[in-house]
């Protein structure tokens, strides 16, 4: 790999901005963008690391709710509306041409297309909330890596992408990485749930891990298909919309299950008070939206490749701050895991750093065709 793969991870994307309306991506990357560029990635990866360890507290110190840690999953959405208003297209001045309105798909479309990613959501949430119920932090967050395999099958075949010798050493690698930790089930339930459990934990993960990377192809299929608009405030809405059904998804459930029923005593009965047990909620729905808000600025800033990318980082971080707070065990089969699911990411973004690199050298020849063209048209 060479030195320029490792600019690749802070600058992938870049060409794919001109193939985006953003407002802003005409102008000369500066400082500032480079600034803005960081922030979001630090928000993603310190939101995302504190929501998965503040969802595996709850459950620690005495919450039982699976619905309650799926319904803080998403419940956070209020916070990204002033983003909204802000960003929308009809609270500037700046008049909306009878092309752009146009091309707006119909109401009708976009409430069945928030409805169904709302929905599918949910059951995403739910899941993920069994792995951190039923798994411990490490071996859960390491699970979350095969995310980048599944979303590599799921690109080729909804998104057109091509399989190539990196990306299929990718999905390998995060293959046995989770077949290691399925393996290694009993050294890890001596002191914790039935290995019954464990399984429920490694399957629940797995499949919610396929789940959102096929929720992930979706959305791109949606945006090219039915949206054919990519400014930040149709990311918003992506965000935002879904988010609200999926709250109402996990009301819903919260009562049909009757787990409403046991809130108050397990308020009451929380290791660490009442005051604690409602912080840890309201932190974990305010850190999910603070790495919403890391995803949304790097996909406008960026792309949505490279906020996918970023995401996955917090993989490794994960087990260490789990060892430091949870005193979770990290042994040596754990540790290769850990280390095959790195493997297996920076084999995926190197390959996406070759498509980058193809695709500016085709661009610059393209560029000097149509030089050479004009010069010869110029000359007749």
């Amino acid at each position: 790999m060479s030195a320029n793969f490792f600019v690749y991870v802070i600058v992938v994307g870049q060409n794919q901005d001109e193939d985006i309306p953003f407002t802003n991506q005409s102008q000369p990357k500066h400082y500032r963008w480079w600034i803005r560029v960081i922030s979001y990635i630090l928000f993603l990866i310190s939101g995302q690391s504190a929501a998965i360890l503040l969802g595996r507290l709850y459950f620690d110190k005495g919450g039982n709710s699976k619905w309650m840690a799926t319904f803080v999953q998403s419940a956070g959405f209020p916070i990204l509306l002033p983003f909204l208003f802000y960003f929308s297209p009809f609270a500037k001045s700046v008049p909306v041409s009878v092309t752009s309105v146009a091309r707006r798909p119909k109401i009708s479309t976009l409430v069945f297309l928030y409805s169904a990613f709302g929905l599918l959501l949910t059951g995403d949430n739910l899941m993920y909330s069994y792995g951190l119920l039923y798994l411990p932090v490490s071996t859960y967050s390491l699970l979350c890596a095969t995310q980048l395999a599944f979303n590599a099958v799921f690109s080729f075949f909804l998104n057109s992408q091509k399989f190539s010798p990196f990306i299929l050493n990718s999905v390998i690698l995060l293959t046995i990485s989770a077949s290691l930790l399925a393996v290694n089930s009993d050294s890890e339930n001596a002191s914790a749930v039935s290995k019954g459990k464990y399984v429920i934990g490694f399957l629940c993960t797995v499949g919610a891990s396929a789940t959102y990377s096929l929720y992930l192809s979706l959305v791109q299929l949606s945006f090219e298909k039915v949206i054919k608009r990519e400014t930040f405030s149709a990311v918003l809405d992506m965000q935002i919309y879904p988010s609200f059904v999926a709250t109402c998804g996990c009301v819903v459930g919260l009562f049909a299950s009757g787990e409403w029923r046991s809130l108050s005593k397990e308020m009451k009965e929380y290791k660490e008070g009442k005051v604690s047990y409602l912080m840890t909620l309201i932190f974990t729905a305010v850190t999910w939206q603070v790495a919403s808000i890391g995803l949304l600025g790097l996909i406008f800033e960026v792309s949505s490749l490279f906020s996918n990318v970023i995401s996955t980082l917090t993989s490794p971080v994960v087990p260490i701050l789990a060892v430091i707070f949870f005193h979770d065990k990290m042994d040596g089969i754990k540790a290769m895991a850990m280390l095959l699911a790195i493997w297996g990411f920076l084999s995926y973004i190197y390959q996406q750093y070759l498509d980058d690199s193809k695709s500016k050298v085709k661009k610059k020849m393209k560029a000097n065709s149509n030089e050479a063209s004009l010069g010869l048209t110029g000359q007749v």
